[in-house]
């Protein structure tokens, strides 16, 4: 390789170096921003084992993290943890059919979710838990992709 190749190299590799490490990190971004929640198609959610008048479930990039709305209350559902938080509507926007909202207004404590179960049934995942010891309970089917993992 000849000599100006390699300073013509070496200089790309120290921008990009400077460039990956001057990016802030994503947890400290993501904190503050607002996320685009997108409806999640070909789901279904029960409330006490019917179906409620309104609602919908969003994704965004996380996997595994859901945003559900029912009536005018919205509910985030962190999978991997078990955990819901109860929202306040208020920081929640809609926008068309997507709604924002940002990390930065998750409230301090989730709900208390006993009964929370996690099944494959068909080409769709079942989650279900209770709103509290003695409240209501909740099932989200969600679609499976093709390799038989969730898709959101």
């Amino acid at each position: 390789m000849s000599a100006r190749r390699m300073a013509a190299l070496s200089v790309f590799v120290a921008l990009l170096l400077c460039a990956v490490l001057n990016r802030p990190a994503p947890a400290q971004t993501e904190a503050g921003r607002k996320l685009i929640w997108r409806p999640v198609e070909f789901a279904i959610l029960k409330f006490n084992d019917a179906a409620p008048n309104s609602w919908n479930i969003y994704h965004s990039e996380k996997k595994g993290v859901l945003l559900v709305r029912l009536w005018k209350r919205y509910l985030l559902v962190v999978v991997a943890d078990e955990e819901v938080y109860d929202l306040d509507p208020q920081k929640v926007h809609v926008v068309g059919d997507s709604v924002e909202w940002s990390y930065s207004d998750l409230p301090a404590k989730p709900l208390e979710t006993p009964d929370w179960k996690e099944r494959d049934v068909g080409r769709m995942e079942r989650i279900s838990f209770r709103l509290s010891k003695d409240g209501h309970a909740l099932e989200l089917q969600l679609p499976l992709g093709l390799n038989g993992r969730p898709i959101y």
